[in-house]
């Protein structure tokens, strides 16, 4: 099972809300996921973004890929060099 960390839309139209989610990557971006590990608004200004750096690293240190959006999210919280 491929493990990926990406982002789930949420919030209304034209009003993007995401949850950063650990899910399998078989699975729809918006359907089943097995974690929830933080969040990203980007409609603020600036963007908000909360990730839990514990279970963020513990993830990759799993085996967990993150996707190119949330790599460059990791990046700015400090998660990964």
């Amino acid at each position: 099972m491929a493990v990926k960390i990406r982002l789930r839309r949420m919030g209304a139209k034209k009003a993007p809300f995401y949850r950063v989610v650990v899910a399998d990557s078989r699975s729809p971006r918006d359907g089943k996921f097995i974690e929830e590990i933080g969040f990203y608004n980007p409609t603020t200004e600036p963007a908000e973004v909360k990730i839990d750096s514990e279970k963020a690293k513990k993830w990759i240190a799993n085996g967990a890929q993150p996707s190119d959006t949330v790599r460059s999210l990791f990046k700015k919280a400090g998660i990964i060099e």
